[in-house]
């Protein structure tokens, strides 16, 4: 007995998209708890590796192997932290020069105003109070929000080390309770589309490891040719805000201005750390997102886009930086079940990605270009209107169709 129900077109856009809109409130209003999850999850799907490698290699039980896994884990950012907070203290330590050029920069800017804008200076106070004032107001209200999400960032970097621990412990576990859920003919499609999530999020973060070490590098090297003070901290700094997209280069490019007034309050400084920064961002928008991060998921630019600023509005900066892998695990799903294709085939990107020229494969941008050819055959005869063409013209090349017909 064939227990499948076949719905009309309309009834199952219907329920795809209350599916959609219905996962997105829970996730809305669910997201304290959900994004230590799916982070942790991203992790554990990351480490995997080097818990395979401790157990199978090294021979250690695997409860141990997992523990000196996240072990490794935390050290790890423990060191970063550790590093990024003594050169920001040495930073700290020159605030004095800092307000100083900063008051240099002010002066000037002053200065060309009140030659090309006919602004006095007392004019030009009077407007820096006003938003002063208004600035204060919203800066108590920041700051209480800031508080309440220092705490929540507090409680994460305690649960998702511990997520992501019994996330790796109990792996097995979780994959037969998946087995259970689903009807034993659907387990090999079950275990591809495990397989592809895990290929597809961990390809992912390694790409965005890559373009992160790509883009430090890159930023250090041009903030010494121009010879900003603290080079590789800003360097590494904007390598990590980079992983934030959109919003994070801004903010790398504002710290980078501030630290630069430590070292001189010479304009050319400031226009350099800004011609490197737009220098860094076009190659790594045109050379190293397509090379590295885009050949790893098959998301097209549109539906990435979308999703960043719908994980924005839900979540904020962690739903900007989960959007792309859970789009990349949709996307899987999609692939692998009939009725859901065509929306895995939307989110897909089937062009070129790279063009051959004189032996080096450069980025391709070629919309009319397809990587695979879609020939859509059709028996249908469809008339073509014209000013001329009537009712009657239409019925009599309907009869003569229907007389060839027969």
């Amino acid at each position: 007995m064939n227990d499948t129900i076949k719905l009309p077109f309309y009834a199952k856009l219907t329920l795809i998209l209350l599916s959609l809109i219905s996962f997105g409130y829970i996730f809305y209003i669910g997201q304290e708890i959900l994004i230590p999850i799916l982070l942790s999850f991203i992790f554990a799907i990351l480490l995997r590796p080097i818990a395979h490698f401790i157990r199978h290699k090294l021979r250690f039980p695997h409860v141990i192997a997992v523990m000196i896994t996240v072990l490794l884990f935390i050290l790890f950012f423990i060191g970063l932290f550790a590093f990024l907070s003594i050169q920001i203290s040495e930073i700290a330590n020159d605030f004095n020069k800092i307000e100083r050029n900063f008051t240099i920069h002010m002066q000037n800017i002053q200065q060309y105003i009140r030659e090309h804008f006919n602004i006095s200076s007392r004019e030009q106070k009077e407007y820096l109070d006003t938003a002063t004032e208004d600035s204060m107001e919203k800066g108590k209200e920041m700051i209480g929000t800031t508080l309440m999400s220092f705490t929540d960032t507090l409680l994460n970097l305690i649960l998702i080390p511990i997520y992501t621990f019994l996330i790796l412990l109990y792996r097995t576990h979780f994959m037969l309770f998946f087995s259970k859920l689903i009807k034993k003919e659907y387990h090999p499609k079950l275990q591809d589309i495990l397989c592809q999530i895990k290929v597809a999020v961990k390809s992912y973060i390694v790409g965005l490891i890559i373009e992160m070490i790509l883009v430090s590098v890159l930023t250090t090297v041009g903030f010494m040719l121009i010879g900003v003070k603290y080079a590789v901290l800003l360097g590494i700094i904007t390598g990590l805000l980079n992983l934030i997209p959109y919003v994070g280069i801004l903010f790398a490019g504002a710290l980078s201005i501030v630290a630069s007034l430590t070292g001189t309050p010479d304009l050319s400084i400031i226009i350099g750390v800004i011609v490197v920064n737009i220098i860094v961002q076009l190659i790594d928008n045109n050379v190293l997102v397509p090379l590295v991060v885009s050949s790893k998921v098959q998301i097209n630019a549109f539906v990435s886009i979308v999703g960043i600023i719908i994980g924005s509005a839900i979540c904020g900066i962690s739903g900007m930086f989960l959007a792309i892998p859970i789009i990349a695990i949709l996307k899987v799903i999609f692939d692998r079940i009939e009725y859901l294709e065509p929306w895995g085939y939307l989110m897909g990107d089937d062009l070129p990605k790279t063009y051959t020229w004189r032996n080096i494969k450069l980025p391709l941008f070629d919309s009319e270009t397809s990587a695979k050819k879609i020939i859509i055959k059709t028996d249908i005869i469809v008339p073509m209107f014209t000013e001329t063409t009537t009712e009657n013209d239409l019925n009599r090349t309907n009869d003569e169709n229907s007389n060839s017909q027969s």
